[in-house]
């Protein structure tokens, strides 16, 4: 059975992950009533743990104490939970797709004229609709690594139904769902998986590979 994360935890590492985060979506990435992160973001707020800033963008994020309060919980609960060994081997196939999902990426947003690269300005159907397969491609190989992560931690459960979300929105034509900053677009979702596994397993992504 999946290790669940005590819901304290939860709400820091929502912060920790999304780095400035407002609280209604601290609720719907956790699925924590917001009642209950509203009361367990100012309990980290009196800790010092958590700030809050007000202005046209307002949200919280953690102090330099709640990252390290958050670095001291999260080994504790890989240790607890006794899964470190296959979260690093699906941290490793998560890698294998990684490159494949950024080149993907890339040839969303460029593509080849006269042998040069331009920005992609969605007139090529043809290359639109082959760069949206290989996207498919991509989920079809990351999603048994999301099933994987899900069966050790509860808190992984999220990622696959929310990239085959963004996948599938993406094929009906909602092209905002490939790269588009700020919503649960494909390269939203994947970049935070890709957080959430280098913050589980203690890795700097400036280091990432070294070793």
């Amino acid at each position: 059975m999946a290790h669940v994360s005590d819901p304290s935890f939860l709400v820091l590492h929502a912060l920790r992950l999304k780095g400035f985060i407002a609280a209604d979506a601290v609720a719907d990435l956790t699925g924590l009533a917001p009642a209950e992160v509203a009361a367990q973001l100012e309990a980290f707020k009196n800790e010092e743990l958590a700030t809050y800033r007000e202005g046209r963008l307002s949200g919280w994020s953690l102090t330099p104490a709640g990252r390290t309060r958050h670095a001291e919980l999260i080994a504790a609960e890989l240790a607890a939970a006794a899964c470190k060994d296959t979260i690093d081997a699906g941290y490793r196939d998560f890698l294998g797709v990684n490159q494949t999902l950024l080149g993907v990426c890339t040839d969303w947003q460029l593509r080849t004229v006269n042998g040069e690269q331009v920005v992609n300005d969605h007139t090529d159907a043809a290359h639109d609709k082959a760069v949206i397969g290989r996207l498919r491609e991509v989920d079809g190989a990351v999603q048994p690594v999301c099933h994987v992560l899900a069966g050790q931690l509860a808190r992984f459960s999220g990622y696959g139904p929310r990239l085959s979300t963004a996948v599938t929105n993406v094929e009906n034509g909602d092209v905002d769902w490939f790269t588009k900053p700020l919503i649960d677009s494909y390269h939203t979702v994947w970049f935070e998986m890709h957080e959430d596994l280098l913050a589980t397993l203690a890795i700097e992504r400036a280091r990432e590979g070294e070793g």
